[in-house]
């Protein structure tokens, strides 16, 4: 076989190769309040391919940090549904929050830092509304965060994403911090860990 054939056979099974994968790729939008936490959440666990922080949910065009009226903190969480399945992040995602209060999360608080679930088709709709409903049967209380229909997805500014990880030096109300300290010392003075372990228990994501 000449090698111009040879190479285009190789292209077209890589290309079968790479459609295999790409069918097997999603995305899930959630809003947990502060989404530098849902994302240093989420991007470790196994399956998950990318959490980007964003806004969703509102009218505004072109949504920024300062200005999101509307809108919710979101995230985007693209994984590889054979390595998890939406059902599973959905678990996640409800264990990783306070799903029974209906005015913000934690120490943020307004209608920007509200949960909710954002699913892209029926398929996903219908598997938020079982794992909220499983929630409810588990904790024996409402659960208040809703299942609302999806917008379009505003990626929010460079610096926000993986906030988590950032090596920059911040003033914070205990002085400079690298970034990374920083934003752990926000999470804990913010109550966000211990409040998930307090409602969910052993259950509680992440652990």
């Amino acid at each position: 076989m000449r090698r111009w054939k040879i190479l285009a056979a190789v292209a077209l099974m890589g290309l079968g190769f790479a459609g295999a994968a790409s069918a097997k790729t999603e995305k899930a939008i959630v809003a947990g309040g502060c989404f530098w936490c849902v994302e240093s959440d989420f991007e470790p666990v196994p399956g998950v391919l990318d959490v980007v922080s964003g806004y969703t949910g509102g009218q505004m065009e072109n949504p920024t940090y300062e200005n999101h009226d509307g809108h919710y903190e979101a995230v985007e969480i693209t994984f590889d549904s054979a390595k998890i399945s939406y059902d599973n992040l959905m678990a996640k995602f409800l264990r990783s929050v306070d799903v029974t209060d209906s005015g913000g999360q934690f120490c943020d608080r307004g209608s920007a830092y509200r949960t909710a679930v954002f699913p892209l088709n029926a398929a996903q709709e219908s598997a938020a509304k079982a794992a909220i409903a499983e929630a409810e049967a588990v904790l024996g209380t409402k659960v208040v965060t809703p299942v609302l229909p999806a917008g379009k997805f505003w990626i929010a500014e460079a610096y926000h994403q993986d906030y988590y990880k950032g090596i920059n030096l911040v003033l914070t109300r205990a002085g400079p911090k690298k970034q990374s300290n920083a934003y752990k010392f926000y999470r804990k003075a913010c109550g966000r860990d211990a409040r998930v372990r307090e409602l969910w228990g052993d259950q509680a994501f992440p652990k």
